[in-house]
């Protein structure tokens, strides 16, 4: 477990919150695609990274911890975004002093 944040001037980096929008796709299915919520700050930290194949491409995941100021609603269906960069969020979780969020997030890359 890492240490708890205790300068909120850590939190140096601008990231899009983003939500799924699904539409019909007039086939039976759905077209997603995703929505600005809001702009916050958060501090990000890489924690891991490890390769990966995806429909027969070689790639790599590398995962962060994210922490946000405390906010309700977030969850796994949610998407962190820094100009390019899309972070998935895999788990959120509430610092233990709650003034904080701490999120798991993972980033694809080719």
């Amino acid at each position: 477990m890492s240490a708890p944040l205790k300068d909120i001037g850590a939190l140096n980096r601008r990231l899009v919150l983003e939500v799924p929008a699904e539409t019909d796709d007039g086939a039976g299915g759905v077209a997603r695609t995703y929505e600005t919520l809001t702009t916050l700050w958060a501090q990000v930290t890489p924690v891991s990274a490890r390769d990966d194949i995806v429909a027969d491409n070689l790639g790599a995941v590398t995962r962060f911890r994210i922490v946000i100021r405390a906010r309700s609603g977030i969850g796994t269906r949610h998407r962190l975004r820094d100009n390019a960069r899309v972070y998935r969020i895999v788990a959120v979780r509430e610092s233990a002093d709650r003034r904080f969020l701490e999120i798991d997030a993972e980033e694809r890359g080719n």
